[in-house]
């Protein structure tokens, strides 16, 4: 009997659906993309209207034999790639190699691979949207023109191996710009004031100097606040004002794309790529124990914070069993979804509530527990109640007309933070801050001041961008889409225009010239607004509203005069190498510091004469504690950095941290240096018995 013919992207989703579908399906991968535009020419006809040239990618020919072959004996066949402008290109490219009517009703989409999904989608198979994979070669075109027209002139001007993007180009100004107000930046002095009050039953609290009851008063320097200080200590103080209320904290929303990468990489770690490899996993199954293979949650690109009806009345049901009546909300929690959002998809949650993390550990790898346990987590807590907080707000006036403030909450409800509490790019992740309680206290109750503690303070730069935070204020200009933030941070760190240092996004020299030099000759390319409108039309495209075509004819009539104005205006720019001391063994000649593909090497300056290479080696200061040789910075195959003893293979000493100089000081065992999420360091014995541990700054001072 003949089989119908359904067709996905990958082994481990067509394992999860073949268990839905049984014998009558026959269930292959494409392993991804099987056309594109070809990697070593534009493979854009720009004269025939922009029309694209699409070949099939190497490799595949194998692949796209088995589909065909499979394809003529099947009854009907189901083209189930991604549900999203992506996956529709897929489906279409899918289409035209097996000369399937792109019309007919050949494609189905799920947004969970679950047996009730995957049966549904089979149900209502539908004809391609060829408003979505017109939109996708619109993006396709127009990434391609940008980075295959701008790229050459960079390595003409600048280097080989650069690259532009109407995304990253955009990103790397972002952080070079961000870098620059940083070194702009001039530090203003500023003083605090804590004053100790005592009521007169010996309860003691704090409260903060204001200023007067019209004015906020910032002391500037030290001869300010000594003259306030004088002021502040002669006066008697008395509570002006109480104030008390209840503040509702409501849960946050469940994760989209951008959140969640932003979430991972606070409390994670993860790096957005990382986020998006473990996320897809989760998606297109994993082995679970009794069970087989199952996608754990919903599909993972998606701007939408909206939750199918069913998967929320599971949720609450939930909810009202494991923590009681308290705990579920008066009304569903309903989020609103941003403005352009593809509200077709869900937000990304687990595919059943009942399948507790705990209860799948055994099947998942660390980092798949990790994940799921955080989107499992943020989900369950989208629906739950509000925290609920008693405040108070105490004001103190001094008799001289000075007034200090002091507030204070308590928790009186948990709700939703029973299990979650959002993470922030200042605070450690984990924890909240804790409650600040204040004694009760009366209008008109005299108070005495103990001790004022005056503290000195300088204004800060903004911060350097992190991947979460580059995330963040990329979606907030519209910039880019789900599909895209971690291929772009990928790409500009690629690149060279930014460097990871510990958590931050900082620019390199490279970065800066590659980006002073887009601003100044294609400054619409690097333009936040016209980079967010772009994105605008694109999704007309998608709504069937605009022509892919005219928008990109639109862009490229005054983008060619640009590239000619560039060209003939832009002289040679010299990037000097950074000279090493290692000498070269062949001509004597100090070798400089390259960057490949693969990383830094180190070259010899007379290259073509000379044409010695060696591997570029990094040390630290900390030595070898098992043969006190220099220990190197080295990195596995996927990039992970480590460090390792010079004398490798002779001596086998490796460590995922770096050691540290110090030796501890409790049992002399070798010291290695930890981040916290917070971003200080501390020093950690080594010694499984000992774990002395102490931190970097207290370290530093002895």
């Amino acid at each position: 009997m003949a089989q119908d013919l359904v067709i996905v992207e990958s082994p481990a989703k067509a394992r999860t659906i073949k268990k839905f579908l049984g014998s009558k399906y026959k269930v292959e991968a494409s392993m991804g993309h099987v056309r594109d535009l070809p990697k070593s020419e534009l493979g854009v006809d720009i004269e025939n209207d922009f029309e694209p040239r699409y070949i099939t990618i190497r490799g595949k020919g194998e692949i796209i034999s088995r589909l065909k072959k499979e394809a003529q004996n099947a009854e009907k066949i189901y083209l189930a790639t991604d549900p999203d402008r992506e996956g529709e290109a897929i489906s279409w490219h899918l289409a035209h190699l097996l000369d399937i009517d792109p019309n007919s009703t050949c494609r189905i989409e799920f947004h969970e691979i679950t047996q009730q999904a995957i049966k549904n989608a089979i149900k209502h198979p539908r004809a391609i949207n060829m408003c979505l994979v017109d939109a996708q070669q619109a993006r396709r075109v127009l990434d391609r023109v940008v980075g295959y027209m701008i790229s050459p002139l960079l390595w003409r001007k600048i280097k080989g191996g650069l690259s532009a993007g109407r995304v990253q180009s955009v990103a790397t100004r972002m952080v070079c710009e961000r870098e620059r107000e940083i070194q702009e930046f001039v530090p203003e002095e500023y003083w605090t004031i804590t004053g100790k009050f005592i009521k007169r039953d010996g309860k003691a609290f704090e409260a903060d100097f204001y200023g007067t009851a019209d004015n906020k008063i910032t002391p500037k320097n030290e001869e300010e606040i000594k003259s306030l200080i004088e002021k502040l200590k002669a006066a008697e103080y008395v509570v002006r004002r109480v104030k008390k209320g209840l503040k509702k904290r409501g849960a946050p929303p469940p994760f989209t794309t951008s959140t969640l990468q932003q979430e991972a990489y606070r409390k994670l770690g993860f790096t957005t790529q990382k986020t998006m490899m473990v996320a897809q996993q989760l998606y297109e199954g994993v082995e679970i124990k009794g069970e087989g293979a199952v996608g754990l949650v919903t599909y993972i690109r998606t701007d939408s914070t909206r939750i199918a009806e069913q998967a929320q009345k599971e949720a609450l049901e939930y909810i009202r069993e494991k923590y009681g009546q308290q705990y579920v909300p008066e009304e569903p929690n309903q989020y609103k979804t941003k403005k352009g959002a593809q509200d077709a998809h869900e937000a990304i949650r687990p595919t059943s509530i009942l399948r507790e993390p705990e209860s799948i550990k055994d099947s998942l790898t660390h980092d798949q527990y990790r994940l799921y346990r955080l989107i499992y987590e943020r989900f369950l807590a989208s629906q739950m109640a509000p925290a609920l907080y008693e405040t108070m707000t105490v004001e103190i006036a001094g008799d001289n007309g000075y007034m200090f403030r002091a507030a204070g909450s308590r928790k009186t409800f948990a709700g939703y933070t029973v299990i979650y509490m959002e993470g922030s790019d200042n605070e450690p992740a984990e924890k909240e801050k804790e409650d600040v309680e204040l004694p009760e206290v009366s209008e008109g109750e005299r108070l005495t001041l103990e001790k004022l503690l005056p503290e000195q303070h300088f204004t800060q730069p903004p911060p350097r961008y992190t991947e979460a935070s580059l995330v963040r204020a990329l979606e907030e200009m519209g910039i880019g889409r789900p599909s895209t933030y971690a291929p772009t941070i990928a790409t500009i760190i690629a690149r060279g225009y930014v460097v990871r240092e510990k958590k931050s996004l900082v620019p390199t020299e490279l970065g800066f010239i590659v980006n002073d030099l887009m601003m100044t000759y294609f400054p619409d390319i690097v333009d936040y607004k016209f980079t967010a409108e772009m994105e605008k039309q694109l999704d007309e495209v998608e709504e069937g509203k605009k022509d892919w075509r005219e928008i990109v004819r639109e862009f490229y009539i005054p983008f060619q005069e640009l590239l000619k104005k560039a060209d003939e205006a832009i002289s040679k720019i010299e990037i000097k190498d950074e000279v090493s001391d290692v000498k070269c063994e062949k001509c004597g000649a100090n070798m400089v510091i390259k960057t490949g593909r693969y990383g830094k090497f180190l070259a010899c300056p007379n290259f073509p004469e000379c044409r010695n290479t060696k591997p570029y080696v990094e040390e630290i200061s900390a030595r070898c504690p098992k043969c006190n040789s220099a220990i190197v910075v080295k990195y596995t195959k996927k990039g992970k950095k480590f460090y390792g003893c010079e004398n490798y293979p002779e001596c086998d000493f490796i460590s995922w941290d770096m050691p540290a100089d110090e030796r501890c000081p409790k049992c002399g065992a070798f010291m290695v240096v930890r981040q916290r999420k917070n971003g200080e360091e501390s020093l950690v014995c080594t010694n499984k018995e000992c774990r002395y541990r102490q931190e970097r700054s207290e370290a530093s001072h002895g």
